[in-house]
């Protein structure tokens, strides 16, 4: 966890126990979500574009960010925790404090990695969370305060078994088969049509264009579907995103010398059967057992965070 504090550093009375005026973001690769907390209750919950600057240009953050903190009435806010991918160091964490600060000009801000508030939201102060969104990443943290991270290196270098890296294993799959001259198939014919393309070898000028990694992971489900139907390489892709996210938590697990809990979130990761499936199969043959799904978004973490 990278935790940089931006704007005052004076007590604030009741933060620490979660009281005050608290705003708690999840900033993902898709949208941001917001929620503003006083004295613990909900006193509005909006949502809108990301924030995350390795999937949307500053500029458009920061058009994002201003819409969403006139949604949530945070002119009275005194402190905000934000949590986003991509936050592996001090300037990356320095650099959305920064953003957020125009928004919150009064609030002490806290910006931590969304694994951090994956963790909190399943109820735990330690352990080890696994985002399995659009993109992927495992954090943990033991009772000494020592931390691990594995994965969530981005796209380009990693993110298996995230959404995107299902949407692009769809796209592999189904070039793989023209390759080999054999006719679309159940997924590589739903990938089409969901695409709006009418043969695979139009998906390799459609994948290098105007598309992104929103887009990709937002076609994931067409794995799931195709795998519900018994198709063979869409199971096989589901063991294998398995295989790697129970690896990203192992991975913490032997760094840390703890065993759990082990909590799976994100998109794929909360609503995916197949894939929570696979992923404890794969963590029960290394024996770590006590896995979790998150049964909140991880949001509702940040109420834990203002408390401890």
């Amino acid at each position: 966890m990278v935790t940089i504090e931006h704007g005052g550093t004076a007590s604030l009375p009741g933060i620490n126990s979660g009281r005050g005026s608290i705003i708690g973001l999840d900033i993902g690769g898709s949208k941001t979500r917001g929620i503003h907390w006083v004295d613990g209750k909900l006193r509005a919950d909006a949502e809108a574009g990301s924030a995350n600057v390795q999937n949307v240009s500053r500029a458009e953050a920061s058009v994002n960010l201003r819409e969403l903190f006139a949604r949530l009435d945070a002119a009275d806010v005194s402190r905000v925790y934000a949590g986003s991918g991509g936050v592996d160091t001090d300037d990356d964490a320095a650099a959305l404090a920064a953003l957020l600060a125009p928004w919150a000009p009064d609030a002490k801000i806290t910006v931590v990695h969304d694994t951090r508030l994956l963790l909190a939201a399943g109820g735990a102060d330690t352990g080890i969370a696994v985002i399995a969104g659009t993109g992927s990443a495992a954090w943990g943290v033991n009772e000494d305060g020592a931390q691990a991270r594995a994965g969530g290196w981005g796209y380009l270098l990693g993110d298996e078994g995230s959404g995107y890296w299902f949407g692009r294993e769809a796209v592999r799959h189904s070039l793989h088969r023209m390759n080999l001259d054999l006719p679309p198939d159940r997924l590589t014919s739903a990938l089409l049509a969901k695409c709006g393309l009418q043969n695979p070898g139009e998906l390799i000028a459609h994948f290098h264009g105007d598309t992104g990694r929103r887009y990709w992971a937002a076609l994931s489900p067409v794995v799931f579907a195709a795998a519900a139907e018994g198709h063979r390489g869409s199971l096989a892709m589901i063991d294998r995103a398995g295989t790697d996210l129970a690896a990203l938590a192992a991975q913490c697990a032997a760094q840390l010398t703890v065993s759990g809990p082990i909590v799976l979130g994100g998109g794929a990761g909360m609503h995916q059967l197949p894939l929570q499936q696979a992923f404890k199969t794969h963590l029960a043959a290394v024996g770590l057992t006590d896995v979790h799904v998150l049964e909140q978004d991880p949001i509702f973490g940040v109420l834990k965070l203002a408390a401890g």
